[in-house]
């Protein structure tokens, strides 16, 4: 969902921050995408398989939801923590693309050429962590869900939920707190199964994945489109958010403040620098 700083890396006090998801550079392409693929695919078998689980266990759907809530922020805070020293952890392409658009001058964060290896792992891990959690409880490998989420409302949950996702991991990054992303950001999403309609979906590799398999945490191929797109939506509001509440102090000898999260052009300082600091 977010970067993590490496463990045993010194930073000094003063250095820049790098944006949400910045990786790395000694962590090849290669083993990136790899963490990307099997974060995916554990976070969607933690998903599915919990609530396969839960629907065993007991026919209380509030628990079943209570359960399918729990076994994911604690699998989601274990996977930041694991893999985003290697790859950011994102396991979510809204995080990925929202981080290439604000890092795309040039700065810190995920080039074009790795935003092509990130989504197809991030799509690919989803439907492979669908298929082992059928696999582990007995489900057909793939039956594509019959679980309708088209209704107005819960589309509107989905704008919200990614809005504050996106919120949440870049105000982290730009007030220099992702040494927290793994509990606050798994906290997020536990909160955001209650309080949203669509019980926080919030990741387009995340629902193609759960349309594979018809069980309680699946959704309808038919489906599947408009939460992408309202994801996408509330993406785009979550940077806007950002670049407001988030707002970079003024360049000096320049009365103009720089949205940077929106990729506004960046007038030059008096300094004569030509951009302000990301």
């Amino acid at each position: 969902m977010t970067a993590t700083t490496p463990v045993g890396t010194p930073i000094p006090a003063d250095a820049p921050q790098p944006p949400p998801g910045a990786t790395p550079s000694r962590s090849p392409l290669i083993a990136r995408a790899a963490a990307e693929l099997v974060g995916t695919a554990v976070l969607v078998a933690v998903v599915v398989g919990s609530g396969i689980q839960a629907t065993k266990l007991t026919q209380d759907v509030a628990l079943q939801l209570l359960a399918n809530s729990t076994a994911t922020v604690f699998g989601l805070g274990v996977l930041i923590a694991l893999l985003g020293p290697v790859s950011g952890a994102h396991f979510n392409p809204v995080v990925t693309l929202a981080e290439w658009w604000t890092s795309r001058r040039g700065g810190a964060g995920v080039t074009a050429r790795e935003l092509t290896v990130y989504l197809p792992a991030q799509i690919a891990g989803a439907v492979a962590g669908a298929i082992l959690a059928d696999a582990m409880f007995g489900e057909p490998l793939i039956k594509w869900s019959t679980h309708d989420r088209s209704a107005g409302n819960l589309l509107l949950g989905e704008v919200v939920a990614t809005a504050g996702l996106i919120l949440l991991i870049f105000g982290l990054a730009r007030t220099d707190r992702l040494r927290f992303a793994p509990a606050v950001v798994a906290s997020y999403i536990g909160a955001a199964y209650w309080f949203t309609s669509s019980t926080s979906f919030a990741n387009p590799a995340v629902t193609i994945g759960r349309a594979f398999t018809d069980t309680f945490a699946g959704i309808a191929p038919a489906s599947v489109p408009g939460f992408i797109g309202m994801q996408l939506i509330g993406a785009v509001v979550g940077l806007a958010l950002v670049a407001v509440i988030f707002l970079l102090p003024k360049a000096p000898g320049n009365d103009r403040v720089v949205a940077v999260d929106l990729g506004l052009p960046i007038p030059p300082p008096a300094d004569g620098q030509g951009r302000l600091p990301h």
